[in-house]
């Protein structure tokens, strides 16, 4: 072997003139003591990041929407638009930032939803909000209220929801201790706004008689004033006397619910009468106009299951940038404290929900994945390579991995699952630079057989080069995927930011940790001989293969053929899988989360209690199933919101129709069935519920990814009401009866009536009584209106003093018809029946407006077999299509309607999908082109680079099938995956053909020379490929990233063993590309025998 070394010499380190980047740096640092301090340093800069960095279990995804709330008292649904919604609607339109505004105008109440785009901070969104209302002030109509402003953002949304619960203490009591609880909760470092979810409150009511009024000659009016005033307290100056200076108050508050009774309202017959003898005061519980229950499941322990408790539910969000971990188990600690000193015992706390818990089981389970990954990686180069190569690169792993953990803290990401599956993804490719560096300084150690410093350095710079542009490659295909937009867009955003970090930093670990790491590591020299006997040994078996099976393609031109058109025939049978749905396309496939919703609309002018009742029987039924833990059902008020009801604005529904049961399941671990399977099992069994309550029920999961309205939304646009409301009902039916759309809905309102007071005005003017007398008195007996309030000391909220009539008034308001609304001076009682009436009226149909354009909106969720979107899409198009109706759809962008018909633009998670996958296959596009551009750059033709990117769409024949024999769906995780490979691939195939190139210039064939850059380069390349699938392999168990797990897998290992074959045809086929001798007309046929020792010693 020395002959070996003298015929082919290699560049001394002390001529830097020859060497490259890779050479430099391997020279500068591979005995130099600061490499030692730049290893620790690194390994300490990942460590204070592993401990500063948030844990949260999703990235933080800012999409400010502020909810603007007007009413204008009176007024029609088709006057508050005209004069309320479009004015607000023109002035958020001109906001910066703003991408959707949203209105729905009903009768007397406007309500304006400004969505800005992903990304827009949301206190200078709202600061944007307030500066333009105010500017156009002017632009309300009189006798509208000033706009009611609510912003609510991803910081908004509770990490932890705690329920309070008992079956002898009702749901007042429970929510005086829940507003204990909450203030001694904000105590807590990081947590934010907080609040509580309940029924009745406490309160003093006070409960008028008309009888009693009539025959008092008392009004409603008079007893409220003589209550408010008997409880104002005020001041009303100041005085110095002397040297003393004194504030004066005047006034009183009442000190108890007793106190009221002894209220002086007037006097009758000369006796003075009070409000004991007009009402009944009672403090306790308010009327019932919502209610919240928690019902034990069968998982529950040492509670009886299917039993409602009253409760009460305390929802606790934390600050932004804040651990949301810490602030969790904070909250937790706090509560635990408060049950021995505060919660007494016959009170129950239940966690109903704990995102810090959730976000760090995942991050503990992602942690041990990536240790399995960089084991599994470290026991492939064992075996490749021996025990020595396998500390290196078991050294390499974790110092880059650190230092992204590092680069992750400074760049303001968290660690969440997407940012540790960049990280597990990157090990299968992060370490490739070290395993080619270790590799190729083994391998000249062996054939040099010499250890020294020389040897080293050159085998670093001998594959620094196209290390380095390869590394570059990988990069340019991740990078462009930070580009999408939407909300996919940051959801997505770690794997491209962390995986171009974690490479950038791999090839310096690659040039400056592995030759020195290498040089503590040198195995003996009997070690070093058996190892050169076996690598020439393998060396000859693999010289004869690829003389054999590569040459003999080349030579056969039928074999070669044959060989070329298998390879297009498995592309096209791959890609046809996808066209015959055996492989479905999907935004992102279900997850396994241990929760879901079940959301309640009976039909409009339903009672609660009757919503309450089918909450009811849910939640029975759900308490039966043994992966239920508990439920909490939430009647005519809205539930503690998570990110999807925060888009779908679920804070909102606080109808008395409307409720949701939140549903908590057990671990993932405990049970068998997915929680996408026991939705699909809900979904089933509560559809005999909803029929027989004529209610509409939505199974509602926690999305995979981003949320929107609902996986399929219709918005129908047209001229006119009519239109879009028959096309909307059009679609409700075709959505209920197509195979793959369930739990339909619409903002279409069931028929229902309100009562309303009309008022006789010349009767009313006649015996004096004005329209705000009698809007008074009727607020004042139906409208639970509030006259101040009592402050005892023991309590954290004061007690609102609350007017009322009894309940069998309100069942028939016509037995109001006796109430005084005014005493004359002649002691004549005005009654209620003397100036009006009550009448039915139909309810209006809300108005909804997108954009300043009048929509309306059907929604279902994808089911079945098929379910994406897309399917259940294509079914209703085909039903209405059987059905006679032409209608224009579209798909990406709103058609224009024609004059009196309705258009359909389709939406929803379609839209996430649509622009993901634009926006991926522009950053593939992107890609491939500066991949195209590095390898033209390197190479100096355009054809080189096109045989190099070959493989690329290749990928593709292991990709489709591998999803198609594991049955998952391709979703955006895949493509990732996909584009990802691009750049992977194209790094083996630069390996190849740079080696090639640089046997071509010592002067053998070309047939030669890609005979030998296989043989030298076909155990890196599979070590390489190995150790992407042991780090992919980790992350197939995950539903989210299965996509990417398979891509890279199935992927990786198709297109590899294909560059090893179409790589070298192709430079045979086109080789005035690759030699210089070819392009020029020269002869380059072999100069030297292509025997197995000519093939071993032409090795550099």
């Amino acid at each position: 072997m020395s002959e070996q070394r003298d015929e082919h010499p290699m560049e001394a380190p002390g001529q830097p003139d020859r060497q490259g980047v890779a050479g430099r740096l391997a020279q500068g640092f591979i005995r130099n003591p600061v490499t030692v301090l730049l290893f620790f340093a690194a390994i300490a800069a990942g460590i204070i990041g592993l401990i500063q960095t948030p844990r949260e279990e999703d990235p933080q995804i800012s999409v400010p929407m502020v909810d603007i709330a007007v009413s204008l008292p009176g007024a029609s649904g088709a006057e508050v638009q005209r004069l309320v919604t479009e004015p607000l609607e023109r002035m958020m339109r001109e906001v910066s930032g703003v991408k959707h505004v949203y209105s729905t105008s009903s009768e007397g109440r406007s309500l304006v939803t400004v969505r800005f785009e992903v990304g827009e901070e949301t206190e200078p969104s709202l600061v944007k909000i307030y500066d333009r209302l105010q500017s156009n002030s002017d632009k309300m109509p009189p006798g509208a209220t000033w706009p009611l402003i609510r912003s609510k953002g991803v910081n908004d949304v509770p990490i932890v929801t705690l329920t309070l619960h008992s079956q002898s203490i009702d749901d007042a009591t429970l929510g005086l201790l829940g507003r204990d609880i909450i203030s001694k909760l904000h105590e807590i470092q990081g947590v934010s706004s907080s609040f509580i979810v309940e029924g009745r409150t406490e309160q003093v009511s006070v409960t008028l008689s008309p009888e009693r009024l009539s025959g008092f000659h008392l009004s409603p009016a008079a007893v409220a004033k003589a209550i408010e005033q008997a409880n104002e307290e005020r001041s009303v100056g100041q005085a110095t006397s002397g040297d003393r200076y004194h504030l004066i108050y005047s006034g009183s508050q009442l000190a108890s619910p007793s106190a009221i009774d002894n209220v002086m309202v007037g006097s009758f017959a000369g006796q003075p009468v009070y409000v004991r003898d007009v009402a009944t005061i009672e403090h306790g519980p308010g009327e019932r106009g919502s209610a919240v229950v928690h019902t034990p499941g069968e998982a529950s322990a040492g509670v009886e299951p299917g039993v409602g408790r009253s409760a009460v539910t305390l929802a606790i969000a934390k600050k932004a940038g804040t651990n949301g971990v810490e602030v969790a188990n904070a909250v937790l600690d706090k509560m635990a404290d408060l049950e021995r000193d505060l919660i007494p015992e016959n009170v129950s706390v239940s966690v109903t929900r704990n995102y810090g818990e959730s976000a760090n089981k995942k991050v503990n389970e992602l942690i041990f994945k990536l240790f399995v990954a960089t084991l599994a990686v470290t026991l492939l180069v064992w075996l490749a390579l021996g025990w020595r190569a396998a500390l290196v690169v078991l050294a390499i792993i974790p110092i880059v991995i650190l230092f992204t953990v590092f680069a992750a803290w400074l760049m303001g990401y968290s660690i969440n699952r997407v940012s540790l599956f960049a990280l597990i993804f990157s090990i299968g490719i992060l370490v490739d630079d070290a395993i080619v560096v270790v590799e190729n300084i083994y391998r000249r150690w062996l054939l040099d057989e010499n250890t020294d410093d020389r040897v080293t350095v050159d085998a670093v710079d001998e594959v620094g080069n196209p290390t380095i542009l390869a590394t570059f490659t990988v990069i340019a295909a991740l990078l462009p995927m930070g580009f999408v937009t939407g909300l996919m867009g940051p959801y997505m955003e770690p794997i491209p930011a962390l995986g171009t970090v974690a490479m950038a930093f791999s090839i310096v670990a690659a040039f400056v940790f592995t030759p020195w790491l290498a040089r503590k590591l040198i195995p003996p020299h009997k070690v070093l001989r058996r190892a050169g006997e076996k690598e020439h040994r393998q060396s000859d078996w693999l010289g004869r293969f690829y003389e054999k099976a590569m040459l003999g393609l080349y030579q056969d031109r039928k074999r070669g053929s044959l060989f070329l058109v298998g390879v297009v025939v498995a592309f096209f049978v791959a890609c046809s899988l996808i066209y015959f749905n055996a492989v479905q396309v999907k935004m992102l496939p279900f997850d396994n989360k241990p929760e879901f919703d079940v959301v309640i609309d009976l039909p409009a002018g339903s009672s609660m209690e009757r919503t309450a009742s089918l909450a009811r029987a849910v939640s029975e039924e759900l308490s039966e199933w043994p992966e239920v833990v508990s439920s909490q059902s939430y009647i005519g008020t809205a539930a503690p919101f998570n990110f999807n009801g925060l888009v779908r604005q679920y804070y909102l529904r606080q109808q008395p129709w409307q409720g949701e049961v939140q549903v908590q399941l057990t671990g993932k671990d405990e049970r068998e069935k997915s929680s996408h399977a026991l939705a699909e099992q809900a979904r089933e069994r509560f559809a005999e519920l909803a029929s027989r309550f004529d209610a509409r029920l939505q199974i509602v999961e926690m999305p995979p990814g981003p949320p929107v309205l609902q996986t399929v939304v219709a918005e129908v646009y047209g001229a006119s009401e009519q239109a879009r409301d028959g096309l909307a009902r059009d679609l409700e039916t075709a959505f209920t009866e197509v195979p793959n759309v369930g739990d339909v809905s619409s903002g279409l309102m069931a028929p229902h009536t309100n009562w309303r007071f009309v008022i006789d005005r010349e009767k009313a003017d006649r015996l004096g009584v004005s329209v705000n007398e009698i809007n008074q008195t009727l607020s004042l007996v139906l409208g639970n209106k509030t006259l101040g309030d009592l402050r005892p000391l023991a309590t954290t909220a004061p007690l609102p003093i609350v007017t009322r009539v009894s309940e069998r008034h309100k069942i028939d308001p016509s037995s109001l018809y006796a109430m005084p609304v005014k005493v004359l001076p002649d002691g004549t009682n005005v009654t209620l029946g003397a100036v009006g009436q009550f009448v039915d009226k139909p309810a209006e149909q809300p108005i909804y407006r997108k954009d300043m354009r009048p929509v309306q909106y059907v929604t279902g969720e994808a089911i079945g077999t098929l379910a994406a979107p897309i399917y259940g899409m294509f079914q209703v198009e085909q039903w209405l299509e059987e059905r006679g109706r032409d209608v224009e759809t579209g798909f990406f962008s709103r058609p224009t309607p024609e004059a009196g018909e309705a258009t359909v633009l389709w939406g929803g998670e379609w839209t996430v999908t649509w622009k993901t996958f634009r926006d991926m296959g522009i950053a593939f596009a992107v890609a491939l082109i500066l991949i195209y551009g590095l390898i033209v750059w390197e190479f100096g033709n355009f054809t080189a680079p096109a045989i190099v990117m070959a493989p690329i769409p290749l990928t593709l024949i292991g990709i489709v099938p591998g999803h198609w024999l594991l049955g998952a769906d391709f979703s955006a995780t895949s493509m990732i995956g996909f584009i990802a490979l691009a750049g992977i691939i194209v790094r083996n195939s630069i390996l190849l053909v740079d080696f090639a190139r640089h046997e071509l210039d010592k002067g053998v064939s070309i047939e030669t020379a890609m005979v030998r850059a296989c043989q030298s380069r076909t155990r890196p390349i599979l070590i390489t490929a190995l150790a992407l699938v042991l780090g992919s392999s980790v992350i197939l168990s995950d539903p989210i990233f299965q996509g990417m797990a398979i891509s890279l897998l199935f992927g990786v290992i198709v297109s590899t063993l294909l560059t090893l074959v179409v790589i070298p045809l192709g430079c045979l086929t086109a080789r005035q590309a690759v030699c210089n001798r070819c392009a020029h007309d020269q002869d380059c046929d072999e100069t030297t025998p292509r025997d197995g020792n000519q093939v071993k010693s032409s090795h550099p």
